[in-house]
């Protein structure tokens, strides 16, 4: 193996904004390893929208800051007993968007050898967010039936995240309906296993889900749209139900009446994915069920398109301006 460099490029915010803050730099110094870390060189990093949160100063974060929470590519130094040279691994850890990354050993995983390194770049964020929204938030178990399960709700149904969700839970047997912005994301998301599919821009969504449930709402909202849609979900909502608020792609939510759960006697949930894998068997479990969906072929990753690290901002501003379907990645 190549022997390590002591600098590498890479993509640094020394100021949050807009996406004209991630710098391009080719002198940042390559990562020192900690005890139970391993070098990881990137091949491939995800993007996610919480890389924008972090950017913009929406979640706050200290600078100068490498951005990026996830890649795949292969183990260059290793302090852990787990992983060795030579071994290509994915991980969710921070400080992705470079060439290099130190990585808590407790963070990354084997990549199969029936999934290429882009693959697991684009599955393991974005795909382990939708499965434990959909096993432990919404407390929606396998193997249910086809359209036997609950009345579900699915906001940017054919965004990275949405796809997934939708998939996922049409194999769970629930009945999907998901809502988008355009008649191509819709096709989109019906292909990938909505049952119903609403125009969020030319359709009352609040209408269309009572007519599809007759009149009782869906028992569960996946909502990573955020301010924008939040207030609404509190009118489609069953009795009983339980609206998931992972995300803000529209805004943040705003500070919440809890007396907005009353009239139906709904949940609420705020969940992060990092509080669903704290533990080893916990990331072990929810890792083996994604990487077997995938493989089995009941779950398809789309990637939007694959961006040179150097053109960071034109994919953010892609991300944001809604322009994309699937997961989008970045090439070292």
């Amino acid at each position: 193996m190549a022997p390590i460099p002591k600098t590498m490029s890479g993509i640094l915010i020394e100021e949050v904004g807009g996406p004209e803050v991630l710098q391009w730099k080719t002198d940042l110094p390559v990562p020192e390893l900690k005890d139970g870390e391993i070098l990881v060189k990137n091949e491939y990093i995800g993007i996610n929208y919480i890389d924008t949160y972090l950017r913009t100063g929406l979640y706050k974060a200290p600078l100068p800051l490498i951005t990026g929470r996830e890649a795949a590519g292969y183990v260059v130094a290793s302090s852990s007993p787990d992983f060795k040279e030579g071994d290509r691994v994915a991980y969710l850890a921070d400080h992705s968007y470079a060439e290099f990354t130190a990585v808590p050993d407790a963070t990354a995983v084997i990549v199969p050898d029936d999934f290429s390194t882009e693959q697991a770049a684009a599955a393991l964020l974005q795909g382990l967010t939708a499965l434990t929204l959909i096993r432990e938030a919404a407390g929606i178990k396998q193997q249910l039936g086809i359209s036997e399960g609950p009345f579900v709700l699915v906001h940017a149904a054919a965004g990275g995240t949405g796809l997934l969700l939708v998939q996922i839970l049409a194999v769970s047997g629930a009945k999907v309906i998901g809502t988008a912005s355009t008649p191509e994301k819709l096709a989109l998301a019906k292909e990938n296993g909505a049952a119903w599919v609403i125009n969020s821009k030319e359709e009352d969504v609040t209408a269309r889900v009572k007519e599809i449930t007759s009149g009782n709402g869906v028992d569960v909202i996946f909502d990573g749209v955020g301010k924008a849609t939040f207030d609404a979900d509190f009118d489609i909502i069953a009795r009983k139900g339980t609206v998931i608020s992972f995300g803000n792609a529209s805004g943040a939510v705003g500070p919440v009446d809890l007396f907005k759960l009353t009239p139906k006697n709904a949940k609420l949930v705020r969940p992060t994915l990092y509080n669903y894998i704290t533990t080893k068997e916990e990331r072990r479990e929810f890792t083996e069920e994604l990487f077997d969906l995938i493989s089995s072929g009941k779950v398809k990753l789309r990637i939007h398109d694959v961006y040179p690290l150097k053109d960071v901002a034109r994919a953010h501003q892609d991300l944001e301006g809604r322009k994309t379907t699937g997961k989008l990645l970045l090439k070292v």
